[in-house]
């Protein structure tokens, strides 16, 4: 077989990953608006990462997927605990107390700091394209932030917490990758669930108060994050960073800010400004610029 042809198949396998994941995380930002009004930031991140674990733990005894290897174990508790857990209590809180632009421009550090990382501590280098397509893809990101602060107040917890969230995403996805070497996208993305479930766990009794006086519509939003943001995207997540790199997948999820873009456009009625289809389009650009090789490089 013709490795080239068969290298072209896998990274396309990725691509469709990837996008699945791009997808499904951009609609989350539209189920979360909705949800915050009616759970904190602990008790919404505690119940989603429970609704996960549930559903994937079924999968698992349903196939019967043994537990993985020793050698993931160090991977898989460090991205649960920073990505799984932290990760999504920091960016819940944090966009309570800060503006949706300054929360977007915030967090979008966390891709850079995957390139940075990966490229340091796995080898990965720092490919010129890549670098590239991230800086056009952040200055597209920020531009969609400013054009959605509306000049909305901006804590400095608020700020905190979202750097917070953006090194806590980046170092846990770092940490996932070598782990992939060793066990499956199943195997990585549900034990991770369950040890995000775990740190998430203090905030259970704050679900249990405010669960009986939420409306039916903040719960299934709940129950959809659990269901397809946290455990199908994060699933597909994994089966694409195990065939590329971290600093590639990074730079993939900046198409993330257009995606939502449109979904609130059509889900909620909320016609972007000229200045956030500009953001969306420059964020767009720039993943496909970090994706192009050098000429002469396979």
């Amino acid at each position: 077989m013709d490795i080239t042809a068969e290298d072209d198949r896998t990274d396309r396998r990725a691509v469709v990953a990837a996008g699945v994941t791009v997808l499904l995380w951009a609609s989350a930002f539209v189920s979360i608006r909705s949800a915050a009004a009616h759970f904190g930031p602990g008790a919404l991140a505690f119940g989603r990462l429970l609704t996960a674990s549930v559903a994937l733990g079924l999968v698992l005894l349903v196939k019967r997927v043994p537990p993985p290897p020793k050698q993931a174990w160090p991977g898989i508790l460090g991205s649960g605990v920073l990505w799984f857990g932290l990760y999504m209590v920091t960016l819940n809180w944090g966009e309570q107390l800060v503006d949706a632009g300054t929360a977007a421009m915030v967090v979008n550090i966390g891709p850079i700091v995957i390139a940075l990382l990966s490229g340091w501590l796995l080898k990965e280098g720092f490919p010129p394209m890549l670098l590239a397509g991230m800086a056009v893809s952040f200055a597209g990101a920020v531009v969609v932030g400013l054009s959605t602060s509306h000049g909305g107040s901006a804590s400095l917890g608020g700020v905190l917490l979202c750097l917070v969230a953006a090194l806590t995403y980046g170092a846990g996805v770092v940490l996932q990758k070598p782990a992939l070497q060793y066990a499956s996208p199943l195997q990585v993305t549900t034990y991770g669930c369950f040890i995000g479930t775990a740190v998430t766990l203090p905030f259970a009794w704050q679900l249990v108060g405010q669960l009986p006086r939420a409306p039916m519509s903040a719960v299934l939003n709940m129950v959809y994050l659990g269901l397809f943001p946290t455990a199908l995207a994060f699933t597909t997540w994994s089966f694409a960073l195990s065939r590329t790199t971290a600093g590639r997948m990074g730079a993939t999820t900046y198409a993330v800010p257009a995606v939502v873009v449109l979904i609130a456009w059509i889900a909620l009625d909320e016609i972007p400004a000229g200045l956030t289809l500009l953001g969306g389009a420059i964020c767009l650009a720039g993943v496909a610029v970090s994706r192009m090789r050098r000429r002469g490089v396979r």
